[in-house]
Formats: C-alpha cells, structure tokens, sequence
C-alpha cells in the first residue's frame, strides 16, 4: 500500500471519483474538452504505473491533481502554446480578491476564453473558482507561494472580466456536405440499421470507447454496433462539438431532448477509419460546447 492506507483496488476507485474533477481542470488548462481527456488518461495512466512504488502518498487526490497538472503542462508545450510561469517577484500579493471582479465570471468562462490566459493565472483559476480548492492548497499543488497564488488569481479574474465583455465571434457553421455525412449516418443508426453502420467500416478502423475500452479492426469493432443494437433508447442527430463535426446524442424519452454526449467519427476514402465515443464519459459533457446542425 502506497501510503499505508489504499490498496491498488481502493486507488483505482479513487481514480474514478476523481476522474470528472480531473476532466474539468485540464480541459480548461488546455482549452479543450477533447483533448482535456486525452490529458486524462495520459495522467491516470502515468499515475497507475507510479503508485505502486511511490512510497508514502500523505493525500493521494493532490499526489494525482499534480500528476494531471503536470501531464497537461506536457501537453501545452508539445503543442507550443506554454506560457513561462510567472515567478514570484512578478505576482505581487493581493489582499482582496473578490473585490474588483465577479467570481462568477471566471467559473462560467468558456475553454477558449480561459486559454487566453498565461498558464500561471488559468491553473489558479481553474482549482480556485472552478474546483473549489482553497488557496493554501492551490498554492501547494502548484508549488506557488500564497502571495504569487493570490496574485495570479486575481490578474487572472480581472482579465476575464475584460474578455467577457469583449464582443463575441460568431459560431462556427458545420459544413453541409459534412452534415450530410452525419445526417445519413445518424439515421441508419436512428433506424437501427446497424449492418449498413458496419459496411461503412475500414478494415483497420479504431474504436475509442472512451473511459470504458479501445478496440481495433472491423471484426472487433463490428461488436459496438451489436452493443447499441442491444439497448434502448439513444437518438444521433448531427451537430458541432467544440467547432468540430460531431453526432449529438439524446434519449428520445427525454422531453428536454438534453444532448447526453458526442461521438467523433474520422472518415478516409468514405469509410470509417475512427469512432471515438463518450457514452462512459459524460462529465465531458460539462466542458463541451455543442451546437445542433
């Protein structure tokens, strides 16, 4: 036992309670739902590896907050978009921070607002307004003093109450050959017609059943539709998650008809050469920007 207190079975669990907490911070430490998860497992996987040789783990929950916040600093410098953190002596300390802006802004703003910010100034409000972690402990993950953790969150609400009120760009339009590519597939799934789902499958096509398995070839991933065959419920429809072309999923009992999650197909040479679906992932949803097609 690691830290003289969970089992490998008991951290396992506490990976999946997590799971969601971790989701909603690097989505917004890396702008994107989507990759947000892949920031996830990354860190998970890394954290899965480690623990069974990392000795004594006084709070596994911040031992893996720091694996996922350094696994998302990764990511940011793979895509060059890192930002240095600020050091100490440039964040001078802050007395009061809820007093020049409204804390609501910062927990409400968009992934693509919070990139905006120096990286320092996105992780303090992402643990602070968006988690709910207390400054002490934010300061402690991020290895910040409290002065410098004070003072990129307040810089870091001042700026997004000034991108807030900035005039907003105009939604992205999906494609109307690509929607009609989503719209013949969301109604031979509407209809059940799985088989025709499967002829539309490459031979070395990828299945990303995301937080429950990953399979690959036709043979293989034929099952999924098989799976879906088996249950009830579920409508495809197309749309647009996070700007890309996606199939919005409800549940036809629903009355709201409330967008439950997404599934991203990757086509080559009018097959499916990659599903990657979140129905075991639906606190993805609360990051995702979605728009009906």
């Amino acid at each position: 036992m690691a830290d003289g207190s969970l089992d490998s079975e008991a951290f396992s669990r506490l990976m999946g309670d997590l799971r969601p907490s971790l989701h909603r911070y690097c989505a917004r430490m890396v702008g994107s739902a989507f990759d947000g998860e892949d920031v996830v497992q990354d860190a998970l996987a890394k954290a899965a590896a480690a623990y069974p040789g990392a000795g004594a783990i006084e709070r596994p929950d911040r031992w893996l907050f720091r694996i996922a916040h350094n696994t998302a600093l990764d990511a940011l410098r793979h895509r060059k978009r890192h930002a240095v953190l600020g050091a100490d002596d440039d964040l001078g300390d802050v007395t009061d921070l809820a007093a020049e802006t409204d804390v609501r802004v910062a927990a409400t703003a968009s992934l693509a607002v919070l990139l905006r910010l120096p990286v320092a100034q996105r992780s303090c409000v992402a643990l602070v307004d968006v988690l709910g972690h207390s400054l002490d402990e934010t300061a402690e993950l991020l290895d910040f003093t409290l002065a410098a953790t004070k003072a990129a969150l307040h810089r870091g609400r001042v700026r997004l109450k000034d991108l807030a009120e900035a005039p907003e760009e105009a939604p992205p339009r999906l494609d109307p050959a690509e929607r009609e590519r989503l719209r013949a597939y969301a109604d031979r799934f509407n209809a059940r017609d799985f088989d025709a789902l499967r002829a539309l499958l490459s031979e070395d096509v990828r299945l990303d059943l995301t937080n429950r398995t990953r399979l690959d070839g036709r043979k293989d991933v034929s099952v999924y539709f098989t799976r879906y065959d088996a249950t009830a419920g579920w409508r495809f429809e197309p749309g647009l998650a996070e700007g890309r072309p996606a199939l919005l999923v409800s549940d036809p009992a629903d009355p709201t008809a409330a967008v439950r999650y997404v599934v991203l197909l990757d086509w080559r040479d009018g097959e499916i050469a990659a599903i990657r679906d979140f129905l075991y992932a639906p606190y993805v949803m609360e990051s995702l920007a979605v728009e009906r097609g």
